[in-house]
């Protein structure tokens, strides 16, 4: 059972590293400090987007509207922060 905790907490941190790279590019793309038009940046921007959106859509549906400002990779971030805190204080289930 330690293997099962050990390999969900490895794919957490695997969807942690991912939506780091998606956030932090995204604000780099709204600074233009990257361009689209770059063949690279587009092809990880769009893998990170297609890894992600199934993720953020369902967030959406729940989410009000705010034009403008997308809050679901926020909400996305705190669910997965806070399964990983749920996860770790209950370890003793896994032993």
């Amino acid at each position: 059972m330690q293997s099962l905790f050990q390999i969900i907490m490895l794919i957490l941190d695997i969807v942690w590293f991912v939506m780091i790279a998606h956030i932090i590019m995204s604000w780099l793309i709204n600074f233009q400090v990257l361009n689209l038009h770059q063949p690279i940046v587009a092809q990880i921007w769009y893998g990170l987007n297609r890894m992600l959106e199934p993720i953020y859509g369902r967030i959406r549906e729940f989410l009000p509207s705010t034009p403008g400002l997308d809050l679901a990779p926020l909400v996305a971030f705190i669910a997965l922060i806070a399964i990983r805190i749920i996860l770790q204080n209950n370890a003793m289930a896994f032993y």
